[in-house]
């Protein structure tokens, strides 16, 4: 039986590595929380829960600055142990601050924004070409999409008919150095990925019902094109003094400030 995947939990979790290793990269990693709560719950595949299973599902986090959020699935697993969740970060740890291959459950090496895509795309080719039934999801953030390589890679997924790619944008509005409708507007993202040859939809990114909902209707979608599912989301999502705050993704947590948002989150679980 899997886990629940409490959002809650996993936002906990978080706060707990981020404060432990004093890392940043917060905020980002708040607002993947439901999406990542769904797909390991009830779609991604894992033979008797082995990471590594050769008939497994992937899961490209793309968006790799977000780890600490899929680490805490990881947690729930029981792929990481306690120690590794303490220890985040300090010296000899394998956990990094970004998405790293070699950690079971990692799939790519994704610090460098934009490549999880297209490695995504490869994966799912090659699982079309030996006919297995094995289903490929690559979460991106908006930001994220501003790299030439993420629209390669789309045209390729469209022009090879990869139903059995997923993206899923991480629509958060903000990306390192502020607001990604001033930085590089992007328009409808929804438009744009629809115009390369994908099947879309778009959801509220916290919304655990609306996400499953769309996925499963995708998943069982007779069209042979790529699918995209746009999650609207808010960067920072749970912590109150986080959400739509950029600071967050580069501000390390002090004693206090720790202290407010494991309280916050404490209280809203009562």
């Amino acid at each position: 039986m899997r886990p629940n995947f409490n959002p809650k939990s996993i936002r906990k979790t978080v706060i707990e590595m981020a404060y432990a290793g004093s890392t940043v990269h917060i905020g980002c990693a708040l607002s993947i929380v439901e999406i990542l709560a769904v797909l390991y719950r009830q779609f991604l595949n894992y033979p008797n829960n082995d990471p590594l299973h050769v008939d497994r599902d992937y899961l490209v986090l793309s968006k790799g600055h977000g780890v600490m959020a899929q680490y805490a699935c990881m947690r729930e697993l029981n792929w990481l142990p306690e120690k590794a969740i303490k220890d985040y970060f300090s010296n000899g740890s394998e956990l990094k601050g970004l998405s790293e291959f070699g950690v079971p459950g990692l799939e790519v090496t994704s610090g460098s924004l934009g490549h999880g895509f297209s490695i995504g795309v490869g994966i799912a080719l090659g699982a079309k070409l030996s006919n297995t039934n094995q289903k490929t999801y690559v979460i991106v953030g908006d930001g994220e999409i501003n790299e030439g390589s993420i629209w390669e890679g789309a045209l390729f997924a469209a022009h090879h008919q990869l139903k059995n790619f997923t993206v899923i944008v991480d629509e958060n509005g903000l990306q390192a150095l502020g607001y990604t409708s001033e930085i590089l507007g992007l328009g409808s993202i929804e438009s744009k990925f629809a115009s390369f040859g994908f099947e879309v939809l778009s959801v509220d990114g916290h919304n655990e019902i609306e996400i499953h909902s769309a996925l499963n209707q995708l998943q069982n979608s007779l069209s042979s094109k790529p699918k995209a599912l746009i999650a609207k989301t808010i960067k920072g999502k749970g912590i109150s003094f986080m959400e739509n705050d950029n600071i967050w993704h580069y501000t390390r947590l002090t004693p206090d400030i720790y202290a407010l948002a494991i309280d916050e989150l404490v209280r809203n679980d009562l």
